[in-house]
């Protein structure tokens, strides 16, 4: 099972402040036991919403908003994506993380091709399959 791990976005990560030396230092080490271990897929963390943007979808209409965005508690300052046999392997991992202060962390499973059921056509399996190794083959590249 894939798990999605979203970190919620602080004060400090929405007004750009940087992580310490040593946060980074043990971040750094916490991901290396995630890709020994087999669980840690991807992983990057975000700039604060002050340099994206939303796009609003509305039938044909599409409306772009300019960060920063309010509601620091709904917003994201990272994620990692993380293979693991059960979402209670995924909370055992996220429980060593190196984090502090109040941080708040999120643990979603991620769809797999099963999940959708007869609407997931074989058709619609191939077309999946093929982004995805076009994908894999960009990043590589």
């Amino acid at each position: 099972m894939r798990f999605m791990i979203l970190v919620k976005a602080t004060k400090d990560s929405e007004a750009g402040v940087m992580p310490s030396q040593q946060l980074l230092t043990d971040m750094g080490k916490f991901n290396e036991e995630l890709v020994k271990a087999g669980v840690m897929l991807a992983g990057e963390g975000l700039h604060p919403t002050s340099k994206g943007a939303r796009v609003k979808f509305s039938g044909s209409q599409r409306t772009v908003t300019d960060g920063p965005f309010a509601e620091t508690k709904e917003l994201l300052a990272g994620y990692w994506l993380w293979q693991c046999k059960s979402k209670e392997e995924a909370i055992e991992w996220l429980k060593r993380a190196p984090f502090d202060g109040g941080t708040e962390v999120e643990i979603r499973q991620v769809f797999a091709a099963e999940d959708f059921g007869e609407a997931f056509t074989p058709e619609l399996r191939e077309q999946e399959e093929r982004t995805r190794a076009a994908a894999e083959k960009l990043q590589k590249s």
